[in-house]
């Protein structure tokens, strides 16, 4: 028997959907050489990660191995699976290597954090392999809402192991490569250890459908339009853009793009090939000399993103153009869960406008880049794989396509972010557990999900914030009265006294009664007006907010 093993360990996208993150490891345990697939970030919310731009897997248990990375391949160009390449670069080290228009999107990355674009190497499709210490890696073809994603061929010595990366069985994707199931069955011809696989949509029942059964119902929506007309989508969605495009062009509406996401993409998409007929374009500036009823804007901010353009139109004015009554304004996109709050702000501002606003609720203006539960079975017993090893998916995702698998004859596992499964045998084996979590950029500074910063702010945001400013003589007597600063918090308190006048007499009192010791002591003295401070708040108040106590001595 081999002291040798091939092991999986997902960091990061397994038990969620985005900040995807996957170790592949051969060799002797604690030793094993090793790959990462994907490297992507999930975005913040104003609930739970205020003032956070980006969130990406902690990457430490990584980190503490970079010379036994070999490297980084990508799958594709979503932000949750490439966003963090740059901003890892530093820690890892590790040639990236994707296919072209994957490529063009992380070097552009690169360099906007300063890093070697050169770092990033491109891939071309299968059959062209990578050689990887013990892996041999090769990028298979495959439809997703994006162009040139792939599956990854990883060639071990255990075995032939299948990492779909994001899929959908598309034939006819308008963008991009189709779906080949002939190419596929000849991958899986020579036996697949293991298939890791999507799981985003395994409750959907029905078969997923192509992106070019949406374009018929665009091309009507906008041709019955009678002002201007507006539509949103992902922007890395190339081939949703190029139908948005499409009809406007076939109304005879000049199009604009708007949002530098939206830019970005389509000229990477150009740049590599992936694109060559694209519609005209035509500048914001040059769209306010045209009649409204003219003109086709395609705009970032499907998601409700407060800075995009589809927020600012809804807000008031963007690039100086107005949307304004009997306008349309589409969203051909689905609504990720957790960003429900900030699409449906914007339809309502668009509403009091008087904007006609239509969204995908009836299934005819988007579908989906993911496989749905038919979709998996499919590609189960085209791969026909000895185990299934689910992710890109909550707990519940998994949970449901590992008894997917099983339903099916197939070894199922389920294993969450953190989960190291020893796939060398002919069942999967959890072999440890390792610590995950996460990692803020907050500005311009990387912190981790435990560290307090964020925690401290939510509290603040929740419970407001109080200074308490004290001045000690050199004989340790109170110099004055204290005085308080408050951020966040009513002027006056059940009381009809003003807080600030309560708080500071409250803590007056104190100090006139305090013992020496206390006032010699920064700690004891700091707590006991911190606990005053929270205590009267509490009374006055209903709140007990967070304190900052400041002790000044007089040398």
């Amino acid at each position: 028997m081999s002291s040798e093993r091939l092991i999986y360990l997902p960091l990061g996208g397994a038990g969620e959907i985005g900040m995807n993150a996957y170790v592949y490891g051969y060799g002797k345990p604690g030793q094993e050489r090793l790959i990462l697939v994907d490297l992507g970030v999930t975005f913040p919310d104003m609930d739970t990660t205020p003032g956070v731009d980006l969130i990406y897997a902690d990457i430490s248990w990584l980190k503490e191995r970079a010379d036994r990375l070999e490297a980084i391949f990508v799958t594709h160009a979503h932000e949750d699976h490439v966003g963090a390449v740059a901003h890892c670069h530093e820690a890892l080290g590790a040639p990236v290597y994707a296919r072209a228009f994957t490529a063009n999107i992380a070097r552009r990355k690169m360099e906007d954090a300063g890093h070697p674009p050169e770092a990033v190497r491109t891939v071309s499709a299968w059959p062209e392999q990578i050689k990887a210490g013990p892996f041999t890696v090769g990028f298979l073809p495959v439809s997703h809402s994006i162009p040139e994603s792939a599956a990854l061929v990883i060639d071990t010595p255990a075995g032939r192991v299948v990492h779909t990366g994001d899929f959908k069985l598309d034939t006819n994707p308008v963008v991009g490569e189709p779906f080949d199931p002939d190419l596929w069955a000849e991958v899986a011809k020579p036996g697949v250890k293991a298939l890791v696989c999507d799981s985003t949509n395994v409750f959907s029942s029905h078969p997923g459908r192509s992106e070019s059964e949406v374009g018929p119902a665009i091309t009507q929506l906008v041709e019955d339009a009678t002002g201007m007309v507006v539509a949103t989508t992902f922007a890395s969605n190339v081939a949703r853009v190029k139908t948005l495009a499409e009809a406007g062009q076939r109304a005879g509406r000049s199009v604009v793009l708007l949002g530098r996401a939206m830019r970005r993409m389509i000229e990477a998409a150009t740049e590599t090939g992936i694109l060559s007929d694209f519609p005209r374009v035509i500048s914001a500036e040059e769209a306010l000399d045209l009649p409204r009823q003219n003109l086709m804007l395609i705009v970032t901010g499907s998601q409700g993103e407060r800075r995009a353009a589809s927020a600012q139109l809804a807000r008031g004015k963007y690039r100086g153009i107005e949307l304004k009554d009997g306008d349309l304004f589409l969203f051909s996109s689905k609504t990720i869960p957790g960003n429900e709050r900030g699409v449906i702000r914007i339809m309502n501002q668009l509403s009091e406008k008087g904007v006609d606003v239509v969204d995908d609720s009836a299934g005819l203006y988007h579908v989906s880049g993911h496989a749905n539960r038919p979709d998996l079975e499919q590609m189960h017993a085209l791969v026909d794989p000895q185990i299934v090893v689910p992710m890109h998916g909550e707990h519940r995702h998994l949970r449901e396509h590992a008894k997917l698998a099983e339903a099916g004859g197939r070894a199922g596992v389920l294993a969450v972010n953190g989960t190291m499964l020893d796939l060398s045998g002919n069942a999967p084996e959890v072999v440890d557990y390792v610590e995950t979590g996460r990692t803020y950029l907050d500005g311009s500074v990387k912190i981790g999900a435990l560290d307090g910063v964020v925690r401290d702010r939510i509290r603040m945001a929740l419970n407001g914030h109080v200074t308490v400013t004290v001045i000690l003589d050199e004989d340790d007597e109170p110099l004055g009265e204290p005085w308080c600063d408050s951020m966040g918090l009513p002027e006056t308190g059940v009381s009809r006294a003003g807080l600030i006048e309560v708080l500071e007499e409250d803590l007056n009192q104190f100090l006139m009664r305090a013992d020496v010791k206390t006032l010699r002591d920064d700690d004891k003295l700091e707590e006991a007006m911190r606990r005053i401070v929270r205590q009267s708040s509490q009374i006055e108040i209903g709140k007990k907010p967070e304190v900052t106590v400041v002790v000044s001595r007089m040398k």
